[in-house]
């Protein structure tokens, strides 16, 4: 039965307004950045107030991004990328991200785990995060040559290769400018100081700003 003229219009204007209500809930609700990192992100020997990702925070307010990201620190001191990636399928159902940066793998390196395992993890993790329609910033890492030349460099070439494997952009290093400077390190010489937070930022956000 063919409804009447203005109950038609009735309908059609009520579901234009929902339409309506839907796109402007859509654009209030800001987009999650995930930072799935380990002990360099989650603020290892400082207060979490004074880590890089707080710095990100505070820079995405300066530049009126805050009001359309959150960013969601997962990083946990001590992580491994076979942590990183038990860790993936929640964050991605509890957050469903725009974008995450994935600061995984020294932890693999400085405990000499199998650098094929390494790899297979991080493929792994940006597979899955790809699949959830994330868009991944990978974040490289070098290690001191504990384990021998031959394993520091297979460790090394890691990241720009699966960066070229899954087209995702890299941060080349994130302790660029920082690892060989005593003074930005802390006393373990593994982990950046206060003073280096705000480099670690500008190491990353050339390279996640593209993405915003």
């Amino acid at each position: 039965m063919r409804l009447p003229v203005y109950q038609r219009f009735y309908h059609a204007v009520f579901a234009l307004l929902l339409l309506t209500l839907s796109a402007v809930y859509a654009q209030a609700k800001p987009a999650t950045i995930v930072v799935l990192g380990d002990s360099l992100s989650a603020g290892y020997g400082m207060d979490l107030k004074q880590g890089w990702v707080q710095l990100l925070r505070e820079r995405l307010a300066q530049q009126d991004h805050a009001s359309r990201y959150q960013v969601i620190n997962a990083s946990v001191s001590g992580e491994t990328t076979q942590g990183g990636l038990s860790r993936l399928d929640a964050l991605l159902k509890t957050h469903q991200p725009e974008i995450i940066i994935v600061e995984l793998g020294g932890n693999d390196g400085l405990r000499g785990q199998p650098i094929k395992l390494m790899r297979q993890n991080l493929t792994d993790i940006i597979k899955k995060a790809q699949a959830a329609s994330a868009t991944v910033l990978l974040v490289g890492m070098q290690i001191p040559p504990n384990y021998g030349a031959r394993y520091t460099q297979l460790f090394a070439k890691v990241y720009p290769e699966l960066a070229e494997q899954f087209n995702v952009p890299l941060v080349p290093f994130l302790l660029e400018g920082i690892a060989l400077e005593p003074e930005l390190m802390q006393n373990d010489g593994i982990h950046a100081n206060t003073d280096a937070q705000a480099t670690l930022l500008d190491n990353v956000w050339p390279f996640l700003q593209p993405l915003l």
